[in-house]
């Protein structure tokens, strides 16, 4: 009776052994499942872990003011009477609207973290100057 149990056991961990790895691997479902809850514990580490959150809030005040300097930098220089100050503003224009559509789209991919406590000196996107 004893070497039945043994020999059951020992098959059923066969099983386990060789099936978990197939239906997670292989299979559509054990893929979703897989990657629906590596998926669910990124995202909490990712709310929760104070680097994560540092890197995103000092990406994101590194952006603002750098779009910041371009934009007045456009805004001394845009109506200029010499040319070459005409030019650098047009320049800082297309800095500053490179940087607002990188900052707006960085929002979006990390506007998890924050979800409703985002800090006050991080905007919720950045105007194109037009």
């Amino acid at each position: 009776m004893k070497d039945i149990l043994l020999a059951i056991v020992a098959v059923f961990l066969i099983i386990v052994i060789i099936g978990l790895p197939i239906f997670f691997g292989a299979t559509p479902v054990g893929k979703a499942l897989w990657n629906n809850w590596f998926y669910d514990v990124q995202k909490v580490d990712d709310k929760t872990n104070y680097n994560t959150l540092k890197k995103v809030e000092d990406t994101c005040r590194a952006m603002i003011s750098s779009y910041e300097t371009d934009r007045l930098t456009y805004e001394q220089y845009k109506d200029s009477d010499d040319e070459d100050k005409r030019s650098w503003a047009e320049q800082a224009k297309m800095r500053a609207n490179k940087t607002a559509s990188s900052y707006n789209n960085y929002i979006l991919e990390n506007s998890f973290i924050w979800e409703d406590a985002v800090p006050r000196d991080i905007k919720s996107r950045l105007e194109y100057i037009e």
